[in-house]
C-alpha cells in the first residue's frame, strides 16, 4: 500500500509564528512514516531593495546564519526524526514551489504568517504563493499558539 504522503517538505522561516507548521509537520511526518525535508529560503528580493555601495555580502551572510539557525531549530525538535535541511536563495515561494516539484514532495507544510508585521493583516504572502504554485496539496498551519503544546489538529486548513 501507498502511503499517503510519502515525501512531507516543511518550510520555515525561522520566526516563532512558523512553529506550528514545523511542529505539525513533524507530528505528521512521524505518524506516517514519511520523508521529511526542510527548506529555508534566504529572499533575494531583500538584495534588491539595498542600495547601491550597501555591504549586501554582510546582509547575505547574515541572512543565511538565520537560515542555518532556523534549519538547525527543526533538526532540534524533529526528537531524532531523519530530516534533509536546505537552505535556497530566491523568492521563497517560487523556491517552495519549484523544490516541491523537483523532489516529487507529495505535501508541503508552510504557516499562514510570517515574520513582517504587514503580513498579521493578510494571509503570509509567501504561504498565498506557494498555495498557488505548488503542484502537490499544501497544509496551511493557521493557529500561532503562544506555546507549542496548544497546536491541535483542528488548527489546520488543507487545500490541493
Amino acid at each position: 500500500m501507498t502511503k499517503v504522503f510519502e515525501k512531507i517538505l516543511i518550510a520555515t522561516d525561522g520566526s516563532l509564528k512558523n512553529r506550528p507548521a514545523v511542529k505539525t509537520g513533524l507530528e505528521l511526518a512521524c505518524e506516517l512514516g514519511s520523508v521529511v525535508y526542510v527548506v529555508y529560503v534566504v529572499d533575494e528580493t531583500t538584495f534588491r531593495s539595498v542600495e547601491a555601495g550597501a555591504p549586501s555580502g554582510d546582509l547575505y551572510i547574515y541572512l543565511k546564519k538565520e537560515g542555518e539557525k532556523a534549519l538547525e531549530y527543526v533538526k532540534d525538535v524533529a526528537n531524532g526524526k531523519d530530516v534533509e535541511t536546505h537552505l535556497l536563495l530566491g523568492i521563497p515561494a517560487r523556491e517552495i514551489a519549484d523544490f516541491a516539484a523537483d523532489n516529487d514532495i507529495d505535501l508541503i507544510v508552510v504557516g499562514s504568517r510570517g515574520r513582517s508585521e504587514l503580513e498579521k493583516l493578510i494571509l503570509g504572502s509567501v504561504a498565498e504563493g506557494v498555495i498557488q504554485m505548488a503542484e502537490c496539496m499544501v497544509l496551511l498551519v493557521k493557529k500561532e499558539a503562544s506555546t507549542e503544546k496548544e497546536i491541535s489538529r483542528g488548527d489546520v486548513v488543507l487545500k490541493k
